[in-house]
C-alpha cells in the first residue's frame, strides 16, 4: 500500500524549488528595496499603520490567511476524485500560482500606500472598476465572515474542549499585547511565557470543556444553560450540524470578531496571531513531522499508509455519491485556499501591507505564507488518508471531523493519545477560523472605507449621524457585515453559502491576478506578465465555468426544470443562487474587459508613458 509521506515529500520538493528560485526571482522583478519607506512607516498611527517585526507579521498573516477552507476542500477533492488530483493542484499550483498571487498583491499594495486591490485597479482602469471591484471584494467577505463563523460553531459544538482553550489564548494574547505595546517586555522571554500559557490552555481545556446547550459530550463538559437550545434561531436548520448549539455559538463568534476588528492591531490582533502561530506552526509542523516519524520508525498506532477507501484516482466525473461533478473546473474550485485563494489578496493588501517593516520581508510573508497554507492542505489530505473517506456528500459536517480524528492517529508517532490529538488538532482548526473570522470583519471595513472614501491613515469611528461615517466607522463598519451573516448561516441555506463562497473567493483571486497584471503593464512596458497573466486567465476560466455549473445546471436544469427544488422556499433558494452566480460572472468579465483594454492600450501605444513604481 502507499505511504502517506509521498504526500507530503512530493509538496515538500515543489514548494522548496519555488521559495528558493521562483519568489527570489519575483522579489528582484518588482525591485523590492530592503531600504524604501513602506506605508507602516509613512503613516504609523498606532492603529492601523503599525510597523512590525517580520516573525510577528509572519504569524499574523500566516493565522489570518489559513481558515476551514484549505482542510475541507483537500479532504472533499481527495474523497471525489482521488489522493492524486488533489495532491497534483496542491503541489504544482500552490508555488506556480497561489504563491505568485499573494506575493503580488502584497508587493503592489505596498507601492500603493498600503491600499487595497481595488483601489490599484482604480489607478489603471478608472473608478468604475474600482468600485466593481471593491463591491466584489466587501460581498464575498461577508460570506467568508458567515463561512467562518459557522465553521466555527460547527467545531465548538463537535469539540467543546477546544472552547475554553480558545477563551484562554484569547484572554492571554491580550495580555501579551499590553505587556510588549504598554510595558515594552523583552520580546523572546515575553514569547516563551507566554506560548507555554497557549499550550497549558490547550490542557486546560481537556480538563474543562466548555457547551452552550446539552449534547453529546464528553463527561466533565460544563453545559452553561438548559435543554438543547432548540428555541434558538437556527438551530432547526442546522439540526445535522449541532442544532442548538452550534446555531448558539455563531452569534456569539460574530460578536467576538466586530469587537475584536475595531480594536487597535497591538491590542489583540498582532499578540493573538502571534500567539497562536506557535499553535499552528506545531499543529501543520508536528503533523508533518510525525508523518515522518512515524513511517520511518513505526510509533503511530496503525500504519501510516494510505487507507483502501480512497482511490488514487476516481475517474473524470468523481466518485459516484457525488453525483455530476466533472474533474474540470470543480476539483480547483473544490480544493480552493489550498492552491490559491481570493481572499488572501484582501488580507495581503488590506492588514499585512500596513504592518511590513521591509519590502523585502513581502517575500517570506506573502510567497512562504502562502506555502505553508499550502503544507495545511497536504496535511489534511494525510489526514484523509489515514482515516479513511468521509461521506463526499456531507461537506464542512463530514470533513471537519475527518481532519481532527486523522491528525490524532498521525500524532501517535510522538506517543500523544489519539484522543488528545484529535483535541489538539481541533484547536488548530479553531485557531485558524478565529484570527480568519475577524481579520475578515476588519478587510471588510477597509473595502467600505475606500468606497465612500477615507483619507489615507485615517479611520472613523463611525459614531455620528453621518450615514457615510455609520457604513465605514471601526465601531458600526462590523454590524453591516455581522447582520446579514448571520441571515445568511441561519437561513437554512448554509450548503449553498459554501457553494457561493467558494465561487466568489476563487474568481476573486482570478481579479487580484487581473489588478497586479494590469499594474506591472502600466509601470513599465518592458515587463513580462506571464507570471500573473497565465494564473489569471487559468482561474477566470476555471470559475466562470465552475459557477456556469452552479448556475445552469444545478440550479436551472435539475432544481428547476427536473423539479429537484420541491418546495416553494428551495425554488427561491435556486433563483437566489442563480442571481448571485450570474452577478458574479458578469462582474468578472466585466473587469477583465476593462484591464484588456488597459494593458492594449499601454503596450501599443507608445505616447503613454511608463509610470514609476512609487507614481501613484
Amino acid at each position: 500500500m502507499t505511504q502517506v509521506i509521498w504526500i507530503i515529500a512530493a509538496v515538500l520538493v515543489t514548494f522548496t524549488v519555488g521559495y528558493v528560485g521562483y519568489s527570489r526571482y519575483l522579489t528582484r522583478f518588482v525591485e523590492l528595496n530592503e531600504d524604501a519607506e513602506t506605508p507602516a512607516h509613512k503613516y504609523e498611527d498606532g492603529q492601523e499603520y503599525v510597523p512590525s517585526k517580520k516573525p510577528v507579521l509572519l504569524g499574523h498573516h500566516y493565522s489570518s490567511i489559513a481558515g476551514g477552507a484549505p482542510i475541507v476542500g483537500p479532504i472533499t477533492a481527495g474523497a471525489i476524485w482521488g489522493w492524486v488530483p488533489a495532491l497534483l493542484w496542491i503541489a504544482i499550483g500552490n508555488p506556480l500560482m497561489g504563491a505568485v498571487h499573494d506575493f503580488v498583491s502584497l508587493s503592489g499594495s505596498l507601492r500603493h500606500e498600503g491600499k487595497s486591490i481595488g483601489y490599484m485597479i482604480g489607478e489603471y482602469v478608472g473608478e468604475s472598476g474600482k468600485n466593481m471591484l471593491l463591491w466584489f471584494a466587501f460581498l464575498t467577505i461577508i460570506l467568508v465572515v458567515a463561512v467562518f463563523a459557522l465553521v466555527v460553531g460547527i467545531v465548538f459544538n463537535a469539540y467543546p474542549q477546544v472552547v475554553t482553550a480558545s477563551l484562554l489564548y484569547i484572554g492571554l494574547a491580550l495580555a501579551f499585547g499590553v505587556y510588549l505595546y504598554q510595558f515594552n517586555g523583552p520580546f523572546i522571554p515575553g514569547t516563551i511565557l507566554f506560548v507555554a500559557g497557549v499550550f497549558a490552555a490547550v490542557w486546560v481545556g481537556l480538563e474543562y470543556p466548555l457547551a452552550l446547550f446539552a449534547g453529546d459530550y464528553p463527561s466533565g463538559t460544563i453545559v452553561l444553560f438548559g435543554g438543547d437550545g432548540s428555541w434558538v434561531p437556527g438551530a432547526a436548520a442546522l439540526e445535522g450540524i449541532g442544532g442548538g448549539n452550534t446555531a448558539g455559538w455563531v452569534p456569539i463568534i460574530l460578536v467576538y470578531a466586530a469587537v475584536a476588528s475595531a480594536l487597535p492591531v497591538w491590542v489583540l490582533l498582532q499578540p493573538r496571531d502571534y500567539l497562536s502561530s506557535f499553535l499552528l506552526y506545531a499543529g501543520v509542523g508536528g503533523a508533518t513531522l510525525a508523518i515522518i516519524v512515524g513511517t520511518f520508525f513505526g510509533t503511530a498506532n496503525q500504519d501510516l499508509v494510505i487507507d483502501s477507501s480512497i482511490a488514487a484516482f476516481e475517474g473524470f466525473w468523481g466518485a459516484e455519491a457525488a453525483g455530476y461533478a466533472p474533474l474540470f473546473p470543480l476539483l480547483f474550485i473544490t480544493i480552493a485556499c489550498g492552491t490559491i485563494s481570493g481572499f488572501h489578496s484582501l488580507v495581503s493588501s488590506g492588514t499585512t501591507a500596513k504592518q511590513l517593516d521591509k519590502e523585502t520581508d513581502a517575500r517570506l510573508i506573502g510567497y512562504g505564507g502562502m506555502l505553508g497554507e499550502g503544507l495545511l492542505a497536504a496535511v489534511a489530505l494525510s489526514t484523509l488518508a489515514v482515516w479513511g473517506a468521509p461521506d463526499v456528500g456531507g461537506g464542512i459536517g463530514a470533513a471537519l471531523p475527518n481532519f481532527a480524528s486523522g491528525g490524532g492517529v498521525i500524532l501517535t508517532s510522538f506517543g500523544v493519545p489519539e484522543t488528545a490529538g484529535a483535541v489538539f488538532m481541533a484547536l488548530v482548526l479553531c485557531s485558524f477560523l478565529l484570527t480568519s473570522t475577524d481579520t475578515a470583519v476588519r478587510l471588510g471595513r477597509y473595502m467600505m472605507e475606500e468606497i465612500v472614501g477615507t483619507p489615507a491613515g485615517r479611520t472613523d469611528t463611525g459614531l455620528n449621524a453621518d450615514p457615510r461615517s455609520f457604513v465605514r466607522g471601526r465601531y458600526t463598519n462590523p454590524i453591516v457585515q455581522a447582520v446579514p451573516a448571520y441571515l445568511l448561516v441561519i437561513s437554512g441555506q448554509w450548503v449553498v453559502l459554501w457553494q457561493l463562497f467558494g465561487g466568489a473567493n476563487q474568481l476573486l483571486a482570478a481579479l487580484a491576478l487581473l489588478t497586479a497584471t494590469v499594474w506591472l503593464a502600466n509601470w513599465d512596458d518592458s515587463k513580462q506578465l506571464v507570471s500573473t497573466g497565465v494564473p489569471m486567465a487559468v482561474m477566470v476560466t476555471i470559475t466562470v465555468l465552475g459557477l456556469s455549473i452552479l448556475v445552469f445546471y444545478e440550479n436551472l436544469y435539475l432544481n428547476l426544470i427536473e423539479g429537484g427544488a420541491g418546495t416553494l422556499s428551495e425554488q427561491l433558494s435556486a433563483v437566489v443562487q442563480m442571481a448571485l452566480g450570474l452577478v458574479l460572472i458578469g462582474l468578472a468579465l466585466a473587469l477583465v474587459r476593462l484591464g484588456y483594454r488597459n494593458i492594449s492600450r499601454v503596450r501599443r501605444g507608445p505616447e503613454t508613458p511608463a509610470a514609476e513604481p512609487g507614481d501613484d
